[in-house]
């Protein structure tokens, strides 16, 4: 029995032998994380699998079906290209021993810019809670979000660990709000599966966007990006700046007497009575009459609870502050924001509020612009259907002054950074249709934005090779308090340039969003009506809808009838919904000067005239920042581009 059992034993460890050897010789397969669970394929196209093995190593990639072999290259490398699909699925992939689930083919978009197309549905709840909670489960969209990667020297390969994940409701908060929107709208529209791939980053400029080659036109921005691939410079910068930082909260720390005095002043039994009262929507305690006070500011405010609400939990909101908060209430902190533009939304727990006198102190540090409460957002405490509003009549103290702290560098921001690492990875994936969203970043620098946006397109063009490859450019909404006269305006320019493009490019379009946004935030909630619009382009620009209007009235022409001139429009922007008071226009006679003009539409024709310009030469429409009131639109009701006649 026991020569049985040896016998029995190296017999096993043979086959087991056997089965090693086997298995070391199929390919040790790995897969860029786009080519995973759930991923949504271009109909329509030959479709790029790829990924890495042991060089030489045979790769078996299976999909409905069929089988389609190859081998890794010396350096690991594979791919294969299955012919064009219909739109349908769920699918199996298999790639050897991977096995990839529920892949669905459909129309994929890649979408890119800066902070709003970033913007996750979690900030838009204000606006569309009830839509996001009940409205949320449109499992055939699937959305992808690029991890932050940047580089100098070469476009990089790969990106970060990411899913795929469908848009479902455990899911949706981390959603772009824009993809989340766009999404829906499109799947609804067509019944084609939607992929959305986001590739974006918060504050990016255009050219950390483009390649080494589509900046050429461009040596300012490439002897940039040499600076930054020298890491001595980059390391030394980091260094200053991170030592920089640390003394000035230090000194912030150690000076603010609101810290280190024998009370806190955010303990409730601290006594201000001395403080004075300040508005702190009037702006008179955030400069010296000149200049920004920096450092720390403190708030205080007595808000009276009634007894029913005594113990409940609550959630205490603050607008937007700039720059950075900690909040305390009744003495205990209950949440702080290290920036300006997130809106402060703190949860109270239970048993901290009491009935009657309850305290708010806020703790506000500027570091180098104008410290301020934003106006016109949430200050209030909110239960379930009620809420206390909180008075804009503070009690305030300054806390420690200090100089304007060194603004950080942001080296991802650099020329070719964000191209290289998150767009030139995703190139062999194919895609319908690229979306591009972004020019803040860029407004004050506006001059050569026109040929930087070119750039861009004609670069990812050439990287996807795909030289008709759609392209939708979204533009600035409206910003900042409208202004009582007709004014110059970086963002009017900024929306020029975008419409320009859009206009002499092929295969590309504009999306217009001056209504949409708000006055007192770069970061507006609508995103829902910017992504509907979008939508209506990409059906008749992508999926050949031939049945709808994309866009509102575009400007083709204008002629001068004595005091008045007369402007038409070009045809696809459909039909002008009649109106006989127009807003948003503006006329100049030879001196350039500007002024408010009426307006109202002749049929297929805008006539606009001014009691104050008796021999107009030229006209604009919504040419502001915050064009408020602008007007002209189609029978759809799409907003006509904003635009000026010369």
């Amino acid at each position: 029995m026991k020569h049985i059992g040896t016998h029995v034993f190296y017999k096993v460890r043979f086959v087991g032998l056997l089965f090693c050897l086997a298995a070391m010789c199929e390919a040790k397969v790995t897969l860029p994380s786009l080519i995973s669970d759930g991923m949504v394929l271009q109909r329509g196209q030959e479709l790029t699998i790829w990924g890495e093995a042991d060089p030489g190593e045979e790769v078996k990639v299976t999909f409905r079906k069929k089988n389609y072999p190859t081998r890794a290259d010396a350096d690991g490398r594979w791919e294969v290209v299955l012919p064009a699909q219909q739109a349908g699925g769920p699918y199996t992939l298999r790639i050897n021993e991977i096995e990839l689930m529920n892949i669905l083919i459909g129309d994929v978009f890649l979408c890119s810019g800066q902070s709003n197309m970033e913007l996750p549905v979690s900030r838009v709840m204000d606006r569309f809670r009830e839509e996001v909670e009940n409205d949320s489960d449109v499992p055939t969209v699937r959305y992808f979000h690029v991890p932050m990667q940047f580089g100098f020297d070469a476009p990089q390969q790969q990106i970060g660990a990411a899913s795929w994940r469908a848009l479902i409701p455990e899911h949706v908060s981390s959603f772009s709000a824009l993809c989340y929107f766009l999404g829906k709208e499109l799947w609804r529209a067509s019944g084609v599966p939607v992929g959305i791939i986001n590739s974006s980053i918060g504050g990016s400029p255009a050219e950390a966007w483009i390649s080494e080659e589509g900046l050429r036109p461009f040596p300012i921005y490439l002897r940039e990006r040499d600076m930054v691939r020298d890491e001595a410079y980059v390391q030394a910068i980091r260094a200053q700046e991170n030592i920089s930082s640390r003394l000035w909260n230090g000194l912030l720390h150690t000076h603010d007497p609101g810290l280190n005095g024998q009370e806190p002043w955010y303990h409730p039994a601290f006594d201000d009575c001395d403080w004075q009262q300040v508005n702190v929507f009037s702006g008179n305690w955030a400069t010296d009459g000149v200049t920004p006070r920096n450092g720390s500011h403190w708030f205080r405010q007595t808000v009276d609870i009634p007894d029913t609400r005594s113990g409940q939990e609550a959630v205490l909101r603050l607008g937007c502050l700039v720059d950075a908060d900690s909040v305390f209430v009744n003495g205990t902190f209950v949440g702080s924001t290290g920036y300006q533009y997130p809106p402060r939304i703190y949860p109270i727990p239970a048993g901290l509020l009491r009935s009657g006198s309850n305290q708010v102190t806020v703790r506000l540090i500027s570091y180098g612009g104008q410290p301020s409460f934003v106006a016109d957002k949430p200050y209030q405490i909110i239960w379930d259907g009620e809420e206390i509003p909180l008075s804009p009549v503070w009690r305030y103290h300054r806390g420690a002054e200090m100089p304007a702290a060194d603004v950080q560098t942001f080296f991802r921001y650099q020329p070719t950074g964000l191209y290289n690492g998150m767009i030139a990875p995703l190139h062999r994936y194919r895609i319908a249709g690229a979306v591009w969203y972004q020019g803040e970043s860029n407004s004050g620098r506006y001059m050569d934005y026109d040929r930087l946006l070119s750039a861009l397109i004609a670069d990812w063009r050439v990287l996807w090779q795909q030289p008709e490859l759609p392209f939708f450019v979204i533009q600035l909404p409206n910003f900042q308090p409208a202004q009582p006269v007709p004014s110059e305006s970086q963002w009017a320019e900024m929306r020029a340039r975008q419409e320009k493009v859009a206009r002499e490019t092929p295969h590309t379009a504009l999306v217009v969003t001056y209504d949409t946004g708000e006055w007192n935030d770069i970061h507006p909630l609508d995103k829902k009506t910017i992504a509907r619009r979008l939508s209506l382009q990409i059906r008749k620009r992508v999926q050949g809808a031939t049945d709808i209007v994309a866009e509102g009235p575009v400007y083709a022409s204008r002629e001068i009838r004595g005091r008045e001139v007369l402007l038409t429009f070009r045809q696809e922007g459909g039909e002008l919904q009649p109106d006989a008071d127009l807003k948003g226009f503006a006329v100049a006679g030879a001196d350039g000067r500007y002024h408010w003009a009426r307006a109202r539409t002749d049929g297929d024709r805008v006539v606009v005239w001014s009691e104050e310009v008796p021999a107009p030469v030229k006209v604009r429409y919504a040419w502001a920042d915050n064009p408020e009131g602008a007007s002209l639109r189609n029978r759809q009701g799409l907003p006509a581009a904003p635009f000026q006649t010369d």
